[in-house]
């Protein structure tokens, strides 16, 4: 009878224990990004995750899951991972938060070095986009063994099996990790160690599993909503970066639209599409602002129409508080 490995990152099912087996020995590590940096997703706070016996680190969940194992040995139905360093309780990640908060809400706003006329008010922060679920295509062939696509569910497809009428219990938001506490954006519930977090029951029912997806024309291009992206400052110069790989530099298109507007259009070589009119924080002077299009990432360098140091990047992301600057702004 074949029995599941419990190894981290192997989890497959054997019946021969001298079959290789390739997985992670070392805990799975969490590491929150520093202050200042505005990452995507916005209004969340960056987690660099991976493992602590190898080095990849990766910024989304969906990047750690795919982490190649780093050891070859032997499966195993005994959790034999490292226990992790000692967590804070509930109790003191909800103090944490709480304390955070209100050392926000009695910070003074932020006062330029050199102050300059009113600013228009600014919007107020986008919501998140909406998560959109994917079906099957019926006409798809699945194959033997295929693993439900959806997060949580763990559903594999047996030949013959019937495609209708199986409920499909998964998360449809994404995981969150802050302060600490470990959840999905799609449901409440927050827990401290992964390997909790990884027993979360789904919070949502549908009626067929995702195996294959939706067919896709090979040509046609994916839209990307979102980036992650950061920035440093002179008291010139926002120095910013998009981080998107293989972007074509004959067919994408950077536009200094105004003092306060780049009008971007990024196409990448694996059929990738970003555009958006990202609104800047603080003025610009367009004909001094510049962009250099890298392997991995755009890179904007704005040039300020004044000696104003920016807290955030874009004009609704949301204010952290700090003004991170390098350098000294000139003195009037």
């Amino acid at each position: 009878m074949a029995t599941k490995c419990v190894h981290k990152g192997c989890g497959k099912a054997f019946t021969d224990s001298d079959e290789p087996c390739s997985y992670h020995p070392g805990p799975p590590v969490f590491h929150e990004g520093q202050k200042g940096c505005r990452l995507w997703p916005r209004n969340h706070v960056l987690t660099v995750t991976g493992w602590k016996c190898c080095k990849p680190r990766v910024l989304t969940f969906d990047e750690f899951m795919n982490i190649p194992p780093c050891t070859t040995g032997k499966h195993s139905t005994v959790d034999d991972t490292p226990t992790p360093e000692p967590q804070p309780s509930n109790e003191d990640i909800e103090a944490k938060i709480k304390a955070q908060k209100e050392n926000q809400d009695s910070l003074p706003p932020a006062i330029a070095r050199n102050p300059v006329a009113a600013q228009p008010a600014r919007p107020t922060p986008s919501p998140a986009p909406p998560d959109v679920e994917e079906d099957d295509d019926p006409d798809l062939p699945v194959p033997e063994g295929a693993a439900c696509k959806r997060k949580a569910c763990g559903a594999s497809y047996k030949a013959g099996q019937s495609r209708e009428g199986e409920d499909c219990v998964h998360h449809p938001g994404r995981a969150l990790f802050h302060e600490g506490s470990k959840g999905w954006t799609c449901c409440k519930r927050r827990v401290l160690e992964f390997d909790e977090f990884m027993k979360i029951p789904g919070c949502t029912t549908k009626k067929r599993h995702l195996f294959v997806g939706a067919k896709k024309d090979p040509n046609a291009e994916e839209l990307v909503n979102e980036v992650r992206n950061d920035f440093y400052q002179t008291a010139s110069t926002v120095i910013a970066s998009l981080y998107l790989k293989k972007i074509e530099k004959d067919r994408s298109r950077v536009v200094f639209a105004d003092d306060r507007t780049v009008e971007l259009d990024l196409h990448t070589s694996d059929h990738k599409q970003y555009k958006t009119n990202l609104s800047t924080f603080g003025t610009i002077v367009p004909d001094k602002s510049s962009f250099k299009i890298m392997g991995t990432k755009l890179e904007l360098t704005l040039a300020k129409a004044d000696g104003v140091g920016w807290p955030v990047l874009r004009a609704d992301d949301p204010h952290t508080g700090e003004i991170i600057q390098a350098g000294r702004a000139s003195r009037v």
